[in-house]
């Protein structure tokens, strides 16, 4: 029994873990469309040096905190090329 209190605790305690994800991701949406109003052309927009710059950083600080540094890698680059996408739109738009 304790485990299943113990697994309903953990379950609770991933679903705040993700709310706060969902608003920093929030956050990085904003701060991105901004960033595709300024950006001169569709090369600027794919910017891949900056891409692997963000992976280089990210996986630095996954290793700082000690956790798989491959998981935060393969997680950045699928929000990466959503946001991406997101950022095509809004450049289109604005040019």
């Amino acid at each position: 029994m304790a485990d299943k209190e113990q697994l309903a605790a953990v379950r609770i305690a991933v679903d705040e873990v993700d709310e706060q994800i969902v608003t920093l991701i929030a956050r990085r949406e904003r701060l991105i469309r901004i960033a595709g109003t300024l950006k001169g052309d569709d090369a600027e927009v794919r910017a891949p040096g900056r891409v692997e710059r963000v992976i280089a950083h990210v996986r630095g600080a996954a290793e700082k905190k000690d956790i798989d540094p491959d998981i935060v890698e393969s997680t950045y680059r699928a929000m990466i090329s959503g946001f991406i996408e997101l950022e095509m739109k809004v450049h289109k738009e604005n040019s």
